[in-house]
């Protein structure tokens, strides 16, 4: 078979595997479900009742109107630029460096996969993966570490308003000791909330736009909670008490779901690894059987076709056991 028969039958197995990708991925991941399911729920609302809401009840309608925020900042998210993703990693990098670093990343990559594989081509094509892939899973691994840490700290930083406002300190001075004494990176993003008041922005402005460097569910209902008291009044030690009780059983339905699926989990890693090491064992035992794969572009292409496949059954494992809470 020549170079092109060869490339012809691989971007076909890649037409293929995206097909089947776009067409069976959304009934795997019940967002088809998700979608019918939502869209039956809203159309069975009566429409006499939006008539039934009366103007008068501020409360009722600045619940309303964080809740739509709250629906926007959630579509918006799923919009996220290169900025976003770096200012949420923690990084301090500009767009400028982040194409300099996946242009650098590309090239060493295309430089050992050329020299390990003997072919230019196969070469060309991990460096250009690599170069694509590997920043952004940079980025999208350091947001994950920083959110874990900053949704361990951030319960206590409540509890921490909480006995303050109780005994009689402004919600601003509470802020500033959060900024001073908590940990990173719920200190940081603080720091931000006070720096954003020195410069006009009221409490409850400055705290929304902790959602904006913090995408997460619990830096929203913060937000929500003071732009709601700031509007309407109210208690704020007992709005903040149910906010980090709120957010500790959210803890602690995370820690049980995180529980009963570490089996699911476990099986998909070894379903995962296992071509993997039964490649190996054969290489080990049986060498000239395997080294065909290697040397001949056939074999090569038996590779990258075969990775490909391995990469899609992955990413549906995980996302069939992957539970966002």
């Amino acid at each position: 078979m020549n170079l092109t028969t060869l490339a012809i039958i691989f971007l076909a197995m890649v037409a293929t595997g995206g097909v089947a990708y776009v067409l069976i991925y959304p009934y795997l991941s019940g967002d088809a479900r998700g979608e019918k399911r939502q869209k039956a729920i809203v159309g069975a609302e009566p429409s006499k009742r939006r008539t039934e809401r009366t103007a008068g009840v501020s409360r009722r309608d600045a619940v309303a109107q964080s809740l739509k925020d709250l629906e926007r900042k959630e579509k918006a998210e799923k919009k996220v630029t290169l900025a976003a993703r770096i200012t949420y990693a923690g990084l301090s990098w500009s767009t400028k460096r982040y194409y300099a670093t996946s242009i650098f990343v590309g090239l060493l990559v295309a430089l050992l996969a050329t020299i390990g594989l003997q072919s230019l081509l196969f070469g060309g094509v991990a460096g250009v993966a690599a170069g694509a892939a590997l920043p952004l899973w940079y980025l999208s691994f350091l947001r994950g570490k920083r959110i874990v840490k900053f949704q361990e700290e951030f319960p206590n930083a409540i509890d921490i308003i909480v006995r303050g406002v109780k005994s009689g300190l402004p919600l601003g001075d509470c802020l500033r000791i959060i900024s001073v004494e908590a940990a990173e990176p719920v200190r940081s993003e603080f720091r931000k909330i006070i720096e954003a008041q020195s410069v006009g922005l009221s409490v409850g402005e400055a705290c929304g736009k902790l959602y904006k460097s913090m995408p997460t569910s619990e830096a929203n209902f913060f937000g929500i909670v003071v732009q709601i008291q700031a509007k309407t009044g109210g208690s704020l030690s007992d709005a903040f008490g149910n906010l980090s009780r709120v957010l500790r059983e959210r803890k602690k339905m995370k820690g049980k779901i995180k529980a009963l699926s570490m089996e699911a989990k476990a099986s998909a890693a070894i379903i995962a690894a296992l071509p993997f090491i039964v490649s190996g064992l054969v290489t080990l035992t049986s060498p000239k059987y395997m080294v065909l794969l290697f040397t001949t572009q056939t074999g090569k292409l038996l590779i990258a076709g075969s990775l490909f496949w391995m990469f899609l059954g992955v990413m549906m494992m995980r996302k069939m056991i992957r539970f966002d809470f």
